[in-house]
């Protein structure tokens, strides 16, 4: 349905299933099928001959709600979570953008929260305000990160700037130049590592918060 809505034009089985990457082509077939049960899309004959779907104008009309946010989710602690609204506006900043946190109501209800957005959702950015090279647990923190601008971007009609946000060299290297498979994978789905530097004081704090939590 996102793939019909980014279209903007009617697509029969074999393109969707071509547009999705969707083997074998007849679970395109029985999926759009149902949707027709459903009354969310019609089928018919398209100008070649071929069955199109197209979405019913209910199910075009069902938007991505957005809500922007008046601050930052909760994170570690109050020193990161300022880190991080220090982070965005240096982030907008560089890209000429103002980022705010965004929340998306997905149409089945479910919702998602980005970092920062700007207002023609040209940009979908996380931030994370790490010192030092991340632990295990902390490199699937920041590939979840990428995964929610993933799927988020995958809900907009038109494909945004997806950014990952980082304030220190050896906390961005596993995701920039290390022979990483992460690495190579933010690449393959263009997600941008940018690097900015936060006020001496502030990284302090950071490092201080940092060795109290592993504790």
């Amino acid at each position: 349905m996102q793939e019909l809505l980014r279209a903007r034009a009617p697509l029969d089985d074999d393109e969707l299933a071509r547009r999705l990457d969707v083997r074998p082509r007849q679970t395109i077939n029985q999926a759009c099928r149902r949707l027709e049960q459903s009354r969310r899309l019609r089928r018919y004959p398209g100008a070649h001959g071929k069955i199109v779907n197209e979405l019913r104008a209910e199910s075009a009309d069902a938007q991505v709600e957005q809500e922007i946010l008046p601050e930052p989710a909760a994170g570690d602690s109050a020193t990161q979570r300022r880190a991080e609204g220090v982070m965005l506006a240096l982030l907008g900043d560089r890209l000429g953008r103002k980022l705010q946190p965004r929340r998306f109501v997905l149409p089945d209800g479910a919702r998602v929260e980005v970092d920062g957005a700007d207002e023609e959702l040209t940009v979908l950015a996380e931030v994370w305000a790490h010192q030092g090279p991340p632990k295990a647990a902390q490199k699937n923190k920041v590939l979840a990160d990428a995964m929610r601008l993933l799927f988020v971007a995958s809900t907009l009609p038109a494909r945004p700037r997806m950014v990952l946000c980082l304030s220190d060299e050896d906390a961005a290297r596993h995701f920039t130049t290390a022979r990483s498979w992460a690495a190579s994978a933010l690449r393959s789905f263009t997600i941008q590592v940018e690097v900015v530097e936060l006020p001496p004081e502030l990284r302090s704090e950071i490092v201080a918060a940092q060795q109290r939590q592993y504790r």
